[in-house]
């Protein structure tokens, strides 16, 4: 006999809440295991319980449901629920299964479940296909162009931190993960410094050494130490090493 599905709701409102769970009460096979109210409250249920669905509202406190995604790296079984049409793209582009727009019917929840449960078990390729299927063929719903990003969104120790961009020193490259700097603190990320940085606006974010990023408000001075090797010299202390084609990456800033 199969197991239960395991399901996390994750919406700030408490309707919301009910809702899906009366419109799950139908259909068998599926066990909540957590209500969320904020998004850090999500990201924590999803990394302890590892739910095979998640009911995932978009505008949430403290973090929204795009973050939650981003900051878990969770790419199968969400089911994106919100009032919200201008977030479609950038869902779908996280692998999200469907994404219900408020106020919907249980035969519109019916129809993503339904969706959602097919691809619970299958190849993740097929469910990459499926996915890229229900985006494409999503009608009516125009993405808006997602702004540039203002805070990073680190998951380290069991324990989600939000640091805001501006706050940034400088993040440097450690095998497959990365070091975010801030002032004396530091976050482990497992990410590659290259998808991070082309998430970033490149006129604060410079790569000035294959192993290190520059966010350049933090730069003081530069500090030649030979003919083609130059550290650059932060407001918090810190010198990382800069490259010839660092160099030539960071000097128009400098003009």
């Amino acid at each position: 006999m199969n197991e239960p599905l395991r399901v996390v709701i994750a919406d700030d409102e408490d309707l919301a809440r009910r809702l899906i769970t009366e419109y799950l009460k139908p259909h068998s096979g599926l066990h909540i295991v957590a209500e969320c109210e904020t998004g850090t409250e999500a990201v924590d249920a999803i990394a302890k319980l590892q739910p095979d669905l998640v009911f995932l509202d978009i505008q949430m406190p403290e973090l929204t449901g795009l973050e939650v995604l981003e900051t878990t790296g969770r790419q199968h079984g969400v089911i994106f629920t919100t009032a919200y049409d201008q977030y479609a793209l950038r869902a779908f582009d996280l692998h999200a299964v469907d994404y219900l727009l408020k106020p919907y019917s249980q035969q519109r929840f019916n129809e993503a479940l339904s969706k959602a449960r097919k691809l619970v078990h299958i190849p993740s390729d097929t469910a990459e296909k499926g996915m890229h299927e229900a985006r494409t063929g999503l009608p009516g719903i125009l993405a808006a162009q997602t702004a540039q990003t203002q805070r990073l969104l680190i998951r380290d120790r069991g324990q989600t931190h939000v640091v805001p961009m501006a706050d940034i020193d400088f993040i440097e490259a450690q095998d497959d993960y990365i070091l975010v700097h801030a002032g004396q603190k530091s976050w482990m990320k497992t990410q590659s410094l290259s998808d991070l940085e082309a998430q970033l606006d490149p006129t604060q974010f410079i790569r000035v050494h294959r192993s290190y990023l520059l966010h350049l408000p933090a730069l003081l001075s530069l500090e030649k130490i030979s003919k083609d090797s130059q550290l650059a010299v932060l407001r918090n202390g810190h010198k990382i090493p800069v490259s010839r084609s660092g160099l030539e990456r960071i000097k128009p800033s400098l003009l």
